[in-house]
């Protein structure tokens, strides 16, 4: 977490939408919450919410192209805490990997609300929980949404092409 430069988070009228949330098991104290906080978000910007739990997070990507093929939003939630072996870097690169692999190929906003992290206070300090710094459940939720809005006004602009022909 850098600490600074954060756009502020804020909700969006995303009316209409639906957004997939899936997120892994483990940690569930925490992912449970950021689950509560992605709904919340959800909700605060008028979008309906899917959610779908996977194992682990290298399961997240598959199940967010399953809902990105039906959803116009997925959000993807976990938590990866570093231990003593090289899992850490390998789960951690094939999940960012595969949710943008996924967020290109299905032309959706996918969002990496998954915690990679040294420590578990660090993530308690970004799960969005009373006193934390960060509530990734919920920013994860709106960035997504508000990608999806752009992509829309890029759509409509389209459609209103000027210029030469």
């Amino acid at each position: 977490m850098a600490g600074f430069g954060e756009p502020g988070v804020t909700a969006v009228d995303a009316a209409g939408l639906t957004v997939g949330i899936v997120a892994a098991r483990w940690h569930g104290d925490l992912t449970d919450h950021m689950v509560d906080r992605a709904v919340a978000a959800a909700e605060a910007c008028g979008a309906r919410s899917v959610v779908a739990r996977v194992a682990g997070s290298v399961e997240l990507p598959v199940v967010a192209q399953a809902m990105a093929r039906r959803y116009d939003v997925v959000v993807a939630l976990g938590v990866v805490i570093r231990g003593a072996t090289a899992h850490f870097d390998y789960v951690c690169q094939s999940v960012t990997e595969g949710l943008t692999r996924v967020a290109l190929d299905e032309g959706k906003p996918v969002a990496h609300g998954v915690l990679t992290v040294e420590t578990i206070e660090q993530a308690r300090d970004r799960a969005g929980l009373p006193g934390s710094a960060e509530d990734k459940g919920w920013a994860a939720t709106v960035a997504a949404l508000d990608a999806a809005l752009a992509i829309r006004n890029l759509d409509a602009a389209t459609t209103h092409r000027v210029g030469f022909a």
